[in-house]
């Protein structure tokens, strides 16, 4: 095995830590007892109570989440079907324009993307709030949902589908319980990654949200325009602590489902 010249292992160096640097920076003064997010005021976790005090925030929090549930869950399961109907179907009538259409949400401007939504809802007289967010990240994160599930259907084994039909199991029954079972990870991948992209988006959410519908990237985005607060450092800390167990708990099973295997 090579070893790591020096100049390789500096430049690893200077990449994590332009990375990580400002994300330690941040969880370092979420704890600074200081107002002023610039100076070191000693360790304090007194902004993570006032954190826990700050009611629109927390709402903002809780309107995101259940704006992301919704909305990775819709669009898992469109972009799940969206790959076995270019998986499955081989070279049928508008399969050019319908993978299009899958896919056109990850190369278009989100500027793009948000202002097309909301000409449509104006247009059709409906009432921004959440469920127009809602549709618009489901639109938004499709694609990414049907190029994940549809990498994992490429490797497919159809025999197995194909052994069940023999024995008599219908199409539905086939899917439900020899496809879906073999192909769950990448749609659990899926699903995480539409529902981070949720949780993530501020350009859509700000075109076709409405009153009473401001989710936690707008009220940070917001907040962030009058002045950095230690509150939203603490907040931000929570979010990358959530993602770190996720992340963590996700290896461990992993690691434990490898070891069962083999």
């Amino acid at each position: 095995m090579s070893r790591l010249g020096p100049g390789l292992i500096l430049a690893l160096i200077v990449g994590f830590a332009f990375l990580y640097l400002p994300i330690l920076t941040l969880i370092a003064y979420s704890f600074n007892a200081s107002r002023l997010v610039t100076v070191w005021g000693g360790f304090s976790t007194h902004w993570y109570g006032a954190l826990m005090q700050n009611q629109p925030l927390l709402d903002a929090a809780w309107l995101s989440i259940r704006l992301g549930f919704v909305s990775a869950t819709l669009a898992t399961i469109l972009g799940t079907l969206a790959a076995l109907a270019l998986a499955r179907h081989g070279r049928f009538v508008g399969r050019t324009l319908f993978s299009g259409m899958v896919l056109a949400p990850l190369v278009m401007p989100e500027v793009v993307t948000g202002l097309s939504l909301l000409l449509l809802f104006v247009a059709a007289d409906v009432e921004r709030g959440f469920w127009t967010v809602t549709i618009a990240h489901a639109t938004f994160s499709l694609g990414f949902a049907c190029i994940v599930v549809q990498s994992r259907l490429a490797g497919f084994d159809r025999s197995l589908e194909e052994a069940a039909q023999d024995l008599g199991a219908t199409p539905f029954v086939t899917f439900w319980t020899v496809t879906l079972p073999l192909i769950w990870p990448a749609v659990a991948a899926a699903w995480m990654l539409a529902f981070t992209l949720s949780l993530d988006d501020l350009v859509i959410a700000s075109f076709t949200t409405g009153p009473g519908a401001t989710t936690l990237p707008m009220r940070l985005y917001s907040a962030v325009k009058l002045g950095v607060s230690p509150e939203i450092n603490a907040a931000c800390t929570i979010m990358i602590g959530a993602v770190a167990v996720v992340v963590i708990a996700a290896s461990l099973l992993l690691k434990r489902e490898q070891l069962a295997g083999s």
